[in-house]
Formats: C-alpha cells, sequence, structure tokens
C-alpha cells in the first residue's frame, strides 16, 4: 500500500493529509499558518512537525513510518533560494522517501482542474498567479507584494477599507460608510482610534484583516468609496489571469481558469462578475471555476498523479475530501 502526506500552508491556516494511492483518506488535520517569510524558518518547521505528528496520530500510523511520497505546498515559497531552503529544511525530516515542495497556488491550481491548460490565481491574504499548458511550459509571478507589482488580497482590503475611513472622518477623502462600519467592528469611537489602536499593538494586524469582509459588506450595500476598492481588486484579479494567459499564448484557446482564496470565495457577485466578465472579454473560450474545495486537495492529487493511480482513486479521493466548486461556463 502507498501512503503519501499531503500539505497546504497558508498564510492564515495549514491542511495537511494522508492518504493512500487507491483514493482513501486516512487523516486530516488542519493548524496554523507557515509562512516562513513572517514566522522564521524555525517556527514554520515546528508547526509543521506538530501538524505532521497530529496526522499520524489521527491515522494511526507509526510514528516511524516513512511516507512513499511528500507533497508540499507552501505560501510565501516563492524564490529559488526559498524554495532551497524550504526543501533542504523538509527533506531533513525524513518525512518521505520522495518529497515535493512548491509555492501553494499549485496546489489550488491541482485542486481546481485536470486540465493540461490553465491558470490559477489567487486572493488570499495576498495576490498570487500560476499558469501551464499541455505542452510543459510553466509560469509563476514573484508575488513579493508591491516590491513586485502586486496589489490586493484581505490584508490590503482591510488597509484600504481604514485608510479611507480615517480620511473620511477627517475631511481629506470622500464621505463613505466605512467610517463608520470601522470604528464599530472594532468596537471604537472612531476608525482614527482604531488606526491608533493598530499602531500600539491593541489591535494586531491579523485582527485588522478582519476588515476584508466589513469593505465587501458596505460595498455590496450599495457605497460608493468600498465599490471603488472592490472594483479595483477586480480588475487586480483579471489583470494576472490574463497576463498569465497572453504569456503562456493560451488567450485565444480553449483552457481553465481556477480562481480561489478567502477574499475570492467570500466577494461575491460584486467582486466576481467583473471578474468573469474582464477575463472573458480577453479570453472568450475561458472557462472559470471559483475552488471552495481546500487547496490540499491538490496537494493530495499531485500525490495520485505521481503514483499513476487510476480515475477511480482520484474520483475517491475527491469525494472523500470537502469538494464544491463553483462552475461559471461561459
Amino acid at each position: 500500500m502507498t501512503v503519501y502526506l499531503a500539505i497546504d500552508g497558508g498564510n492564515s491556516k495549514t491542511d495537511v493529509v494522508i492518504g493512500t494511492g487507491d483514493g482513501r483518506v486516512l487523516s486530516y488535520v488542519t493548524g496554523g499558518g507557515t509562512c516562513h517569510q513572517t514566522l522564521g524558518l524555525t517556527e514554520t518547521m515546528a508547526r509543521l512537525d506538530s501538524l505532521v505528528d497530529r496526522a499520524r496520530a489521527a491515522a494511526g500510523l507509526d510514528p516511524a513510518l516513512t511516507f512513499d511520497r511528500a507533497e508540499i505546498y507552501l505560501a510565501c515559497a516563492d524564490l529559488p533560494e526559498e524554495f532551497e531552503l524550504l526543501t533542504a529544511a523538509v527533506t531533513a525530516r525524513g518525512w518521505a522517501q520522495v518529497t515535493t515542495l512548491d509555492n501553494d497556488t499549485y496546489a489550488l491550481l491541482r485542486t481546481g482542474t485536470d486540465a493540461a491548460d490553465a491558470v490559477a490565481v489567487v486572493c488570499g491574504a495576498g495576490t498570487n498567479c500560476v499558469g501551464r499548458t499541455a505542452d510543459g511550459r510553466s509560469l509563476r509571478f514573484a508575488s513579493l507584494g508591491k516590491l513586485t507589482g502586486d496589489w490586493g488580497g484581505g490584508a490590503e482590503l482591510a488597509t484600504q477599507a481604514l485608510w479611507h475611513a480615517v480620511r473620511a472622518e477627517d475631511g481629506r477623502g470622500p464621505a463613505t460608510d466605512l467610517a463608520k462600519a470601522v470604528a464599530e467592528h472594532f468596537g471604537l469611537p472612531s476608525a482614527e482610534e482604531v488606526g491608533k489602536a493598530v499602531h500600539r499593538g491593541t489591535v494586531g494586524r491579523a485582527d485588522l484583516a478582519g476588515l476584508a469582509p466589513v469593505l465587501v459588506d458596505v460595498a455590496a450595500a450599495g457605497d460608493a468609496v468600498a465599490r471603488g476598492v472592490v472594483a479595483r481588486q477586480a480588475d487586480e484579479v483579471v489583470a494576472l489571469a490574463t497576463a498569465a494567459a497572453r504569456r503562456l499564448d493560451l488567450l485565444d484557446r480553449a483552457f481553465v481558469v481556477v480562481l480561489g482564496g478567502g477574499v475570492l470565495r467570500a466577494g461575491g457577485p460584486l467582486l466576481l462578475e467583473p471578474v468573469e466578465a474582464g477575463i472573458r472579454a480577453a479570453a472568450p473560450r475561458s472557462t472559470i471555476t471559483v475552488v471552495q474545495a481546500p487547496p490540499v486537495l491538490g496537494a493530495a492529487l499531485h500525490a495520485l498523479d505521481a503514483f499513476n493511480a487510476p480515475a477511480a482513486a482520484h474520483a475517491a479521493l475527491r469525494a472523500a475530501l470537502p469538494l464544491q466548486q463553483v462552475p461559471r461556463e461561459a
């Protein structure tokens, strides 16, 4: 019996699955984020060690078992030197006979489609995009935030919500319902006090990220300022998807666009409809899929691909893990 370890590590949470080559899932555990850029390598590996130990115990496996394969996909694995650093740290654990490590956007891509020609855009804490073609070409963005031209994601939307709220209060910007919504979200008398609380550390950066859904709710209620921020996020998702497709010569071909991440999953029609319209305007033969399933499914599917598992095993795995996709055909 072949047994694999699959890991999808994000900024806010990490999922670990242990499964078999016939599509059975032996265990599935979840823990905190594992981004080495913010946590440091030592803490990142300590969290992964703990999760792998928990998954082994939940599966009833010998702690000394070496997996046939480990498929590990981590947020913040962006540059070649980071792949080397993380791969060396993981390999030193001796979890598996063979280990693959890559950026977590590739797990999302595999979760969303079996198609060879595909592009994936994730909009979670930040944004990222990868693509692949049937002839073996691939593409990825550096995804280092504003340093490499990125905009958007939950952290950016939260900051924009606070920025516009404070400027509305003090007269530097247009009136917006964000001012009241931001203050009420934190139970403080004003948005400016929220900003001061973040500066003092009494409101944490992680807590501030909770303003992203507040922004979306205010936008959905018709607020012009909030709607402008959501529209810009939609434009950025379209720009990523279409730039990737253009560089891979896919715009005039049938291919799949996989969308995922907390912002896109929760954005509703206000965000998704302009995203879909923008992508289809540039790539009319594209099929767009919003993935609600945990991307650790994609990591596990990569393991079955490596095992040359039959279609029945892939189907069993998809049935065993939570899988809800929203297909959006042209």
